[in-house]
């Protein structure tokens, strides 16, 4: 056999190697676009192509020059809460369980001031300071999905709305046609980034325990896993009551998830059943809502590891 004929085979087999190598990889594609979802994604799971997308890339102001005006973006991943093919049908009643001795409660509020102190009593604006947004997540994908399902069961197409302790993200379906859509929060950056809102106001409600609305202003109040940061929740709930239309709902969820430091003393000691009958107490003793009911909503599934908890009333 000729060197050059040797040549010849050896240029076909390594020509048969490489188209087969093509091959191989196309085929591997799903899979392999299947590990970088497990590899880069909150969660594993692989939803239908008709889906709803599960993220929005999101522009926002990175950083403000001198004069207040941008100066530099970034880039932002925004969970929309829908597309992630969890199981999101648990609407569990957990009332009867959760309020079992609500016949018991004190007339009056039992709590005192040293209740509702807090490991750091610093300004709360030190820690959620102006120039620096937290742009982040404070429960997992599964919650918030579990949030933004039950927030399309339970919100009507129309309803004016206003988020309490609001931030960039307000949990909302995607394709939900709110009238009003209103948020009080710390931070005015994070406040600016959410495009929920039609309007914001920033406010510390710590310190001015108002909220800046004429009274039947809205048809529901929400609040997201921020209420053990409130050192004076029952004059926060008296004033949603207040801007609440007579048949309107607060809707209060939580997790189980805090930031230790800021929530209130009898908050850190407590679980999480705990902490819904707590709620249904600050509900109570704010006066002018029906019994409050608790749910849990969590999502099922692989990924979905943080609880999701409802308690609401209805203004009466």
């Amino acid at each position: 056999m000729t060197a050059a004929h040797r040549y010849s085979i050896a240029r076909k087999m390594k020509l048969l190697c490489l188209a087969q190598l093509l091959h191989f990889a196309h085929a591997a594609q799903p899979a392999l676009r299947r590990r970088s979802l497990i590899a880069t994604a909150p969660l594993t799971l692989l939803r239908p192509a008709h889906a709803a997308e599960r993220y929005i890339d999101q522009k926002v102001v990175a950083e403000l020059g001198a004069d207040g005006q941008p100066v530099a973006y970034e880039t932002v991943r925004r969970l929309t809460g829908e597309g992630t093919g969890l199981d999101l049908s648990r609407n569990e009643d957990i009332s009867e369980r959760i309020f079992i001795d609500a016949a018991n409660w004190p007339a009056a509020a039992p709590f005192s001031e040293n209740d509702f102190k807090r490991l750091d009593e610093n300004d709360d604006a030190q820690f959620y300071p102006a120039q620096q947004p937290r742009l982040v997540y404070h429960i997992d994908e599964g919650a918030v999905a579990a949030l933004t399902a039950y927030y399309k069961r339970e919100i009507k197409p129309g309803s004016d709305v206003l988020d309490i302790c609001s931030s960039w993200v307000s949990h909302y379906p995607q394709n939900l046609k709110m009238g009003r859509v209103a948020g009080t929060g710390m931070n005015e950056r994070e406040l600016r980034a959410n495009t929920q809102l039609t309007e914001f106001t920033q406010r510390d409600l710590n310190k001015v325990p108002q909220l800046p609305y004429k009274d039947r202003s809205f048809d529901v109040v929400t609040c997201v896993v921020s209420i053990d940061y409130l050192t004076q929740p029952i004059k926060i709930l008296k004033e949603a009551r207040r801007v609440l239309r007579p048949g309107g709902k607060v809707i209060l969820s939580q997790s189980n998830r805090m930031f230790m430091t800021k929530a209130v003393r009898m908050w850190v000691s407590m679980g999480d059943e705990d902490h819904l009958e707590l709620i249904g107490q600050y509900l109570k003793y704010a006066g002018g809502y029906g019994a409050p009911a608790a749910y849990d909503i969590s999502a099922k599934g692989r990924g979905a590891r943080d609880p999701m908890y409802i308690v609401t009333a209805t203004a009466v």
